[in-house]
């Protein structure tokens, strides 16, 4: 995970989205999963959402050529009002945001500063920095936990196959700092760039 800079609200944002948001919720002021259902305006942006962050993951640091779902950081059950709100959008996996569910024990990308999250290239998990204050680490371990990126085999295999075809030669590191930013990040933070090729000669 890196810090995501955000992004502007689209111009039409407030027609699309907030205006249509907050009728129903004058209607509706303590709506259910159901409700939500049926009033999932906010689908309306997920094109600018991706577009706007680039095809990248919030909480995974990688492209997301084909699926991709928003994810209401705040969870909008736990607050509606910021259900129809674009700087409550996150861009993410269909799987992460499903591991998030409803949490509000996960950082926002939008907050954390660089070098929080580092990348372990032993076993391609995501650890805290170990220069962090207890506080900021205990976070940090938590959010791991509930978004699942070490116990959830596809993330670890992936973040595993983007180096292995890097090392090999079959993608570029240009490749990996569109694809995969995260990465690209840790191998050039930890010295790695050209020496973690000889791990997979």
């Amino acid at each position: 995970m890196i810090p995501v800079v955000e992004q502007p609200e689209p111009a039409d944002f407030q027609t699309k989205v907030r205006v249509r948001g907050s009728a129903f919720l004058r209607r509706r002021p303590h709506p259910t999963h159901h409700d939500f259902k049926q009033n999932n305006y906010w689908k309306d942006c997920l094109p600018q959402l991706y577009a706007a962050y680039g095809g990248i993951c919030a909480y995974s640091a990688s492209y997301l050529p084909t699926e991709r779902s928003l994810d209401h950081f705040v969870p909008k059950t736990r607050n509606p009002t910021q259900a129809y709100e674009w700087n409550n959008y996150r861009l993410s996996s269909p799987r992460l945001n499903s591991h998030k569910g409803d949490s509000v024990d996960v950082l926002d990308p939008f907050q954390i500063l660089r070098d929080w999250f580092v990348l372990n290239l032993t076993n391609f998990w995501i650890e805290p920095n170990v220069t962090l204050e207890a506080r900021i680490e205990a976070k940090v371990r938590k959010t791991i936990e509930v978004l699942r990126l070490n116990t959830d085999d596809i993330f670890v295999n992936n973040r595993f196959k983007a180096v292995q075809d890097y090392a090999k030669g079959l993608t570029t590191f240009d490749f990996l700092k569109f694809y995969y930013p995260f990465i690209a990040y840790e191998l050039e933070r930890q010295n790695q760039k050209e020496a973690i090729k000889a791990a997979f000669a």
